[in-house]
This record gives C-alpha cells, sequence and structure tokens, in this order.
C-alpha cells in the first residue's frame, strides 16, 4: 500500500472541498509511525475483523486494512465519503458505511458485517466518547477489545483506581465490563488540524464475565452514579436521595458492608459497590 502523506490528504481534503465541523470533534492523524502504533496498540492480527468509528480521512483505515482480515468503518459525516473514496481506492477489505453509531442497530450491524471476537478501534472526539463506549459495552455484543484514542484525561479515567481524583462513574461502568489497558499518548501536534488537549490510547479487554456478582445490575448502576452525582457529599447523603431512604436505613446498609458511614463515593471499590446494591436489594 502506497503512503499517504500529509500533504497528499491536505490536497485531497481541497479537492473535495472538505471543511472540518468542530461539531463533530474532527482531527485526523497523518504520521504513519503514530498510526501503526495504534494498530499495534489495538493488536490487529491477520484474521481480525475490525469495527472503526469514525474513519475521518481514513488514514488509519489504511494500516487496520493492511494487518486486519477485514475493516468496517462508520462514518457519521457524509462529506467525508468523496474523501474516503480516494484514500481507501484500491483497498478491497474495507467497507464503509455512512452512519451514527449512535443510533444504528448494533446487533444487526454485527450480524450483516461482523463475527464473534471483532475488534473496535476509534479515534474519538470528546463529547461522544462515553455514549459509544457504553453503548457497545451494553450491546452484549461478543468483541474482543475496543482500543480507543481519547482525551488523555479520559483515558485516566477509564483506568483510575478508587481514591484517586480521576476515579468515578466511568471508571466503575468501564472496569466492570472490561479490563483497561493505557496505551500510547500522543502530542497534539501529531494531528491535522492540532487540538488543545494531549491523546491517548486506551484498549479495553473484554471480561469473559463482571467481575462481581449483584442480584440486580440495575441497581449497582444507580447506585454507582448516585455515589458520584456530588462528589462532596458522603455516600449515605447520596444514596438517601437515589433510593429514597431515610438516614438510618442508608447507614445500617453502609455499616452491614462493613463500610464507615463517613465514607464518600470515591473511596469504593466496585466490590463494595456490588455488595451495597446487594444489601439495598434485600
Amino acid at each position: 500500500m502506497e503512503k499517504l502523506s500529509g500533504g497528499q490528504l491536505r490536497e485531497i481534503l481541497e479537492q473535495c472541498g472538505f471543511s472540518f465541523s468542530k461539531s463533530l470533534g474532527q482531527n485526523f492523524l497523518t504520521d504513519l509511525r503514530i498510526l501503526n502504533k495504534i494498530a499495534e496498540d489495538a493488536a490487529i492480527h491477520k484474521d481480525a475483523c475490525v469495527l472503526e468509528v469514525g474513519p475521518g480521512a481514513g488514514t488509519l483505515t489504511r494500516v487496520l486494512a493492511e494487518r486486519a482480515q477485514k475493516v468496517v468503518a462508520v462514518e457519521i459525516d457524509a462529506s467525508l465519503l468523496p474523501v474516503l473514496e480516494q484514500t481507501l481506492k484500491g483497498i478491497e477489505n474495507i467497507t464503509v458505511l455512512n452512519a451514527d453509531i449512535l443510533k444504528l442497530d448494533l446487533e444487526k450491524l454485527y450480524q450483516e458485517h461482523l463475527q464473534s471476537g471483532f475488534l473496535l478501534v476509534a479515534n474519538l472526539p470528546y463529547y461522544i466518547t462515553t455514549p459509544i463506549i457504553m453503548k457497545l459495552l451494553e450491546s452484549g455484543l461478543p468483541f474482543a477489545s475496543a482500543t480507543v484514542l481519547v482525551q488523555r484525561e479520559v483515558a485516566q479515567r477509564m483506568a483510575a483506581r478508587p481514591n484517586t481524583p480521576e476515579y468515578g462513574a466511568l471508571s466503575c461502568m468501564v472496569q466492570y465490563y472490561t479490563k483497561p489497558v493505557l496505551c500510547s499518548r500522543i502530542a497534539p501536534n501529531c494531528f491535522y488540524p492540532a487540538p488543545k488537549v494531549e491523546s491517548q490510547v486506551v484498549r479495553l479487554e473484554r471480561l469473559a464475565q463482571p467481575p462481581v456478582k449483584v442480584k440486580n445490575q440495575e441497581t449497582l448502576f444507580k447506585l454507582i452514579h448516585s455515589a458520584f452525582a456530588m462528589r462532596r457529599k458522603t455516600l449515605a447523603n447520596n444514596i438517601i436521595a437515589a433510593f429514597n431512604l431515610d438516614r438510618v436505613q442508608a447507614e445500617d446498609i453502609i455499616l452491614k458492608a462493613n463500610i464507615d458511614v463517613r465514607i464518600r463515593g470515591e473511596a469504593l471499590s466496585l466490590e463494595q459497590f456490588a455488595q451495597l446494591a446487594n444489601l439495598i436489594d434485600e
């Protein structure tokens, strides 16, 4: 496959009359060394079926297609289709779909284009990172891993441990479904145009089953979100409001779990959240 330089990409974008959309958070990678590093972080192999969300100008798509058996790229911006026609010309193992991944029926997408153990790879804008990740995690589809390039602080939040500033609801939700592995850090000057923030690749390795057992998954998720709703409040105060409990009930549940009633949500492990969720259901 011929190398696509930054200059060539700019020329193609100009020829197609493409204008960057701030609302879509479009920043394209052109450095082949960085693109190859992302493919390595994603552990792309010759038999892999890859779902790429937001191929943009197709620079990463090309690298993925070189390494994988098949790439299915979902792009929301129709104005990028003429660009992708040129940048992906002659590469036969790529299927481009013009669609909004958040509105797609993922089960139908899987049945028509993917296979068990598929790999998701995406360069995600900050504003849409969490909705896309959670849609995939909650879909129940048999993906092997999701490797996403996101704002560095978001990657840190996904992998954060209790009692750290980054730890929050996103940390717990991601770690319920996957094992997060922090990978390459990528400077702003690697993108065109350059964003104002540093980015990082994080690989989310799907767990065969959640690391904790709960009677009701909805109770666990509601508890997690309520615990971080107002971080400066104690856990007791947050669950009183969320579960319509009085103070005696809330503190009794916390004490039954052998947890200090003055604790805040940021200090609780996923195992402790699961224990509390089961007590609430009882």
